[in-house]
């Protein structure tokens, strides 16, 4: 449903640009992200898993991604009793060029179609090993939240994810509900639950 492209990767940097965000180039300004808190701990819970694999210190994202990540794994855990994993989140730019070297589907480490990783906005969901019901479930609730500008999502068939960049309108969207989608079936509005954590 959400091919990558050309244009979401323009979509990406936008945001990032409009929120005046860096594109993080090594560990020592990724430790001073974390430092003052610009980025927080992704931190597996009863509804949320991390692929082992990943390396701790790239377990961040910006607090708005957190909270979406956090919304969306509950909802997945409320429908289908089983956890979301999460295979990457933030990346600096020297990563990103090392991946490129290895991955030639990768985005650039710069310019105007630059990984989201690179400023911790986006976060990879695991895909592979999903029902058929579970990733139209994961599609729908993606249209619905791409439909408020709330993010811009791909869906990454070499590597079966969802790659989520997630604008920094979250926070103030999620500070107006009492509810965040939990289904979207097929012709049907979505179905709503109240959010884990919360809302207002």
């Amino acid at each position: 449903m959400f091919r990558p492209s050309h244009e979401s990767l323009l979509i990406q940097n936008a945001e990032i640009d409009r929120l005046d965000l860096p594109r993080i180039q090594d560990e020592t300004e990724l430790e001073a992200l974390k430092a003052d808190g610009s980025l927080l701990p992704i931190v597996a819970n009863e509804s949320l898993k991390i692929e082992p694999s990943l390396d701790p210190s790239r377990r961040f994202c910006r607090p708005w991604t957190l909270d979406f990540v956090n919304d969306l794994s509950q909802a997945y855990y409320n429908r289908f009793h089983e956890k979301i994993q999460v295979n990457s989140a933030v990346r600096t730019v020297k990563v990103q060029r090392k991946l490129r070297r290895h991955n030639r589907n990768a985005a650039p480490a710069e310019g105007d179609t630059a990984s989201s990783h690179l400023a911790g906005v986006t976060v990879d969901l695991q895909r592979r090993g999903m029902t058929k019901d579970q990733i139209r479930w994961m599609e729908h609730y993606l249209f619905y939240m791409k439909a408020l500008g709330l993010v811009e999502p791909e869906e990454e068939r070499r590597h079966w994810c969802f790659h989520i960049m997630v604008s920094g309108h979250y926070n103030e969207w999620r500070e107006t509900q009492t509810i965040v989608p939990l289904e979207h079936p097929e012709n049907e509005a979505p179905a709503t639950e109240l959010a884990a954590g919360g809302s207002k």
